[in-house]
């Protein structure tokens, strides 16, 4: 059995695989450091828990008590969020892997460290149980320097300025989903909170919209998207440097437009301001789309993945009338599923050491 692990800030989610990728189990501890609710499998039942390490014991034990006890493991998988310009693969983790990991906290600060957290407890709790690593950058390593290279100095390059992109996990699980059907040129949207657009030209990512963090880019349910620096640095000027992160993050996109970041709940309003939300998320989109159909050289197909992109067949229609220009192309829907991804990176890697 394949255990693969997404550790957020106050949350664990695990989801328990079978080698043939069957699912067994999937759960979730919230609130991690106060009363919270497990969740396994559907049943959901109040915990309490001091950290991360007291949240995964616990998980631990409530999948043996349903019949999947940790001697059964093969192996744990791991989402991280940031590999930098090192990791750029799925790997097995070592200490030179978790010293990487670490050296990547600053491009990702509240990501990564909880993403490690994740690694040690389960290294403390099973420290004979290999480990995986998957991250959310590294299928848009195959970049070129003409896309993730900002046109700053170099020594802010040479520091990790760049593009790096991100959502990659879920453009991986594409891309093997399509399998031998996948199009030479496929304009991939994964729409949801986050949302960003990838263009995959023959199973490889050659430029997103996200960049140097998952701020920029498409307009989103509580981020910006795209603004000018100059305007950031206003902003900063007025309410300071962990404000304005804060309002860019946490306050912007559709929740600034409309008061409201869920989608469904927009579609159904029709006021103006949710009307003008919705449209400017999916001008933008498109916007955005246009750019990446030019870095592939034209277009064959578009497929939606994200919460946004499966389920609000009004967003996904309005941006194809956007690119309605570039000709008639068949559009796909496909549903995300990171936590599989992950645990077939974890398969491949474990069949190649035999």
């Amino acid at each position: 059995m394949i255990l693969v692990i997404n550790a957020g800030s106050s949350s664990l989610k695990i989801n328990l695989y079978q080698p043939d990728l069957t699912v067994l189990a999937d759960g979730m501890i919230s609130n991690i450091g106060t009363d919270g609710t497990l969740t396994l499998n559907g049943q959901k039942h109040p915990v309490t828990t001091a950290d991360h390490d007291d949240a995964l014991a616990r998980m631990l034990a409530a999948l043996a008590d349903a019949g999947y006890p940790a001697e059964g493991f093969t192996a744990a998988a791991h989402r991280v969020v940031h590999g930098g310009t090192q990791l750029t693969a799925p790997t097995r983790v070592t200490p030179q892997v978790v010293l990487d990991i670490r050296a990547c906290i600053p491009l990702a600060p509240l990501h990564n460290p909880v993403n490690l957290t994740g690694i040690l407890s389960l290294g403390t709790a099973l420290p004979n149980l290999p480990q995986y690593a998957s991250f959310d950058t590294a299928f848009h390593a195959t970049v070129t320097e003409l896309e993730h290279r900002y046109a700053i100095p170099a020594r802010f390059h040479d520091d990790g300025i760049r593009r790096y992109g991100f959502h990659g996990l879920s453009y991986a699980n594409m891309v093997t989903k399509f399998g031998e059907a996948l199009p030479d040129r496929l304009l991939a949207l994964h729409l949801g909170n986050g949302a960003s657009l990838c263009a995959i030209l023959r199973g490889t990512s050659v430029a997103t919209s996200m960049g140097y963090s998952p701020l920029s880019g498409l307009t989103m349910g509580t981020r910006a998207g795209d603004i000018d620096g100059a305007a950031v640095l206003r902003i900063a000027d007025e309410i300071g440097a962990a404000e304005t992160d804060h309002l860019l993050n946490k306050e912007s996109g559709l929740k600034a437009l409309a008061g409201d970041n869920n989608m469904k709940i927009l579609l159904d309003r029709q006021d103006d301001d949710a009307r003008f939300a919705v449209d400017h998320f999916c001008y933008w989109a498109a916007r955005h789309a246009g750019s990446a159909i030019v870095a592939m050289g034209g277009l064959d197909a578009v497929a939606f993945t994200g919460g946004i992109g499966e389920n609000a067949a009004p967003v996904r229609d309005r941006i194809m009338e956007h690119l309605a220009c570039f000709g008639e192309v068949p559009v796909h829907v496909v549903p995300a599923d990171e936590e599989k991804q992950i645990a077939r990176d974890a398969v491949a890697l474990m069949m190649e050491r035999g």
